[in-house]
């Protein structure tokens, strides 16, 4: 069968765009929840890294006091066998995660998924998110608003080929339970070697943590843009934030 021009064309384009697809490595994020007292919270970022097509697996436990890792963690795995399949990835990380899941008894306590704005949600901006700390409806409680900047920061030695520069960047509220604010929450004073040669970020979501009478844990989540192998990679940072009761 001889292909017309228009034809051929398109079957052209959606090759192309079929295999630019298959390249992206933009991981898939899973909340998993906090302590008791809100002061642990973990998540999970899982994918298929483009280039080498093998599986991985991460997951991050914060404490959201001082936001730090817990001793020993994020939990890392990767497994270099395209032919495994992305579950073999996420058992073993789960295994290995399964004793801090059980003792700060995160499964019980998953918090609330307020807001989620990732790569693929193209009406959204990406440096702003509007969101409630409670699902009810009728709805109470006032409006958060948060909104993102990206700065620039020296590159570092093994990105300067690819670019002069690299973008951190800073988080601040405009709203407070429906009230005006300029607080600043977060700050990037570096690049952590862990975010690869970063190319910019996106304000992604919030998980929020209700305690009785005390502060509100929102943990916000922003995905994170980074020269890969074949394209940009994705991945995922959470930032502890807590609000007025």
């Amino acid at each position: 069968m001889r292909l017309t021009g228009g034809l051929a064309v398109a079957l052209v384009s959606a090759a192309l765009f079929a295999d630019t697809a298959l390249a992206a490595d933009i991981a898939s994020f899973r909340s998993i929840g906090f302590s008791d007292d809100s002061g642990i919270y973990a998540f999970e970022e899982y994918g298929v890294e483009d280039g080498s097509g093998f599986s991985f697996s991460n997951i991050f436990f914060i404490n959201t006091q001082n936001d730090s890792f817990l001793p020993g963690t994020p939990i890392r795995v990767r497994v270099e066998d395209e032919d495994s399949g992305l579950s073999k990835a996420r058992a073993e990380a789960a295994k290995k995660a399964a004793p801090l899941v059980d003792k700060f008894d995160l499964n019980g306590r998953p918090g609330l998924l307020a807001a989620f704005n990732p790569l693929t949600e193209t009406q959204s901006p990406a440096h702003h998110l509007t969101y409630l700390e409670y699902a009810s409806e009728p709805a109470f409680g006032g409006e958060y608003v948060l909104t993102l900047q990206e700065r620039n920061f020296p590159a570092a030695e093994r990105c300067k080929e690819i670019t002069p520069e690299s973008p951190g960047f800073h988080l601040a509220f405009e709203t407070e339970d429906g009230k005006p604010s300029n607080r600043e929450v977060y700050a990037d004073t570096k690049i952590s070697d862990s975010r690869g040669c970063p190319t910019g970020y996106r304000l992604a979501g919030v998980v929020v943590d209700q305690q009785d009478g005390k502060p509100a844990t929102h943990v916000v989540i922003v995905q994170v843009m980074s020269l890969g192998f074949e394209g940009h990679d994705g991945r995922w940072i959470a930032v502890p934030v807590h609000v007025a009761p």
